[in-house]
């Protein structure tokens, strides 16, 4: 498996602990407490910024696998997914960053 799979394999984990008990899982405790899991994902975003702001790539590659692993379990509890996010993605291709970012609401 490449690396990049794994990104699949983790977002059907994170699918299946969303139907656990919280005790046993902290994924599903996540899924339960929107509160946490948006602090969590605010969190792990600082902690990413300070890390790149010190340059320190270890903790860069730590604080990016917490951040993703943080926000997928918040796709999977919106019902969204990974495809849904590149195809957004998909869609922004070759419009400039400015003129999509002036496009929202």
């Amino acid at each position: 498996m490449k690396n990049i799979e794994y990104l699949i394999t983790l977002s059907d984990i994170i699918k299946r602990r969303r139907s656990e008990k919280s005790e046993k899982s902290y994924t599903a405790t996540l899924m339960e407490n929107n509160e946490l899991l948006t602090k969590k994902i605010g969190e792990e975003a600082i902690e990413l910024i300070i890390s790149t702001l010190a340059n320190d790539k270890e903790n860069i590659k730590k604080e990016a696998a917490d951040l993703i692993y943080h926000l997928m379990v918040l796709l999977e509890k919106s019902d969204l997914n990974l495809d849904d996010i590149c195809a957004e993605l998909i869609n922004r291709n070759g419009v400039s960053g400015h003129d999509e970012k002036k496009s929202r609401k």
